[in-house]
């Protein structure tokens, strides 16, 4: 018989449109004070290059981050497998 599992997600659909909508709200912010700054243009482009490498980096950092976390319990478990499969074999 085919059994079928169900996906199971980390977060909840609600917090995914939480992160998303305060990403989006921030942005906006970062735009709209850039927008009304009363500074030359040159002023703002490098306040907008800043914010936007900024944000490009918070994401960059935060996969990394997961991606080694995920790598580090992965290379456990298999470190207890390999220690489950020696014992098994004395």
């Amino acid at each position: 018989m085919n059994k079928v599992k169900k996906k199971i997600y980390r977060n909840t659909p609600a917090f995914t449109l939480m992160a998303w909508a305060s990403f989006a709200f921030f942005v906006a912010l970062i735009l709209i004070g850039l927008y009304t700054l009363k500074e030359p243009l040159m002023v703002k482009g490098y306040y907008l290059m800043g914010s936007v490498g900024l944000i490009s980096s918070s994401f960059t950092v935060s996969k990394v981050v997961r991606d080694n976390q995920e790598d580090e319990d992965n290379y456990n478990l298999l470190l207890q497998k390999a220690a489950a499969e020696d014992d098994t074999n004395k």
